[in-house]
């Protein structure tokens, strides 16, 4: 993947210099704006290949669990770049509608069409490890975003050479920045929820509880957490209550794999209470 990531972010960015200088010499608001997003890109590129490295060194004293957590701040920091970059656009698209200025079509259709090739194409670099991985589908998202945008500038510059409209160049910048927040705002929500450790999208914490409660001798469960360590990494700690513990180890193990083929939950701490008249003082639900 360090590959793809390096690949990615040369193309794109020689890619965003000839946009700029396309966009000054042709006047396009619309070209300016997909270079800016295309900026906020290569950075997001920069950020989740950076993050992927970090998560791969080996745990320390301190950083008990390495650095992990690293792609979920990386998937966030791209979230609110994106966001930022929307500002901006929307800000100098409305001025354009006050101060229409003409634009050089040929010029701005034959650079964009330039940039529907290179984004697919980086976009494919990351399609396969983006169903797993949320850093790598954020640096996905981006790519494909890039491309439809491209396309979508295209086609306004087509349109001004024939009508002279020359309101469509912000218009499309306007639509441009619409959907760069309807594409980025789930990316910015999951990874918010999970640098909050909220429970990773696909796992269903009550559902977890119950396939705990349902392992034999188990008579409850209390002080249960589940959390992203990483983008593609889960964790869970729990105190269960089971009496009859004889076969302790091989419950630990049978549970442990149990929660790996059926959740993809691969860092699991189990706490196991053999004595229910002693209280547990985490078990109270509103207790963590």
């Amino acid at each position: 993947m360090g590959r793809a990531f390096a690949i990615g972010v040369a193309l794109n960015s020689l890619f965003v210099a000839a946009e700029v200088a396309a966009g000054l010499w042709a006047g396009s608001m619309a070209l300016l704006a997909d270079a800016g997003h295309n900026l906020s890109d290569v950075l997001s590129l920069i950020l989740a290949w950076g993050a992927a490295t970090l998560a791969k060194r080996a745990p320390t004293a301190q950083r008990t669990y390495g650095l992990r957590k690293s792609t979920i701040l990386a998937s966030l920091a791209n979230a609110v770049l994106l966001m930022v970059a929307v500002g901006a656009i929307v800000s100098e698209s409305v001025r354009r509608f006050a101060e229409p200025t003409s634009i050089q079509t040929g010029v701005v259709m034959i650079t964009a069409g330039l940039g529907v090739v290179i984004n697919t194409a980086t976009a494919l670099l990351f399609f396969r490890g983006s169903h797993t991985d949320l850093n790598v589908r954020g640096a996905f998202l981006h790519m494909a975003g890039d491309a439809a945008v491209s396309a979508a500038v295209v086609v306004g510059a087509l349109v001004i050479s024939q009508t002279g409209y020359l309101w469509v160049d912000p218009a499309l910048s306007l639509a441009i920045a619409a959907f760069i927040v309807f594409a980025t705002w789930g990316l910015l929500k999951e990874s918010m929820n999970l640098a909050l450790d909220a429970a990773p999208k696909g796992i269903d914490v009550d559902e977890v509880r119950a396939w705990l409660a349902a392992q034999p001798g188990v008579d409850e469960v209390h002080d249960l957490h589940v959390w992203a360590m990483s983008t593609t990494e889960t964790a869970l700690t729990v105190h269960l209550i089971r009496p009859a513990n004889g076969d302790a180890d091989a419950f630990l193990h049978q549970t442990c794999e149990g929660l790996i083929k059926r959740f993809n939950i691969g860092h699991s701490t189990l706490q196991v209470e053999t004595d229910s008249s002693h209280a547990c003082r985490l078990a109270p639900a509103e207790v963590v």
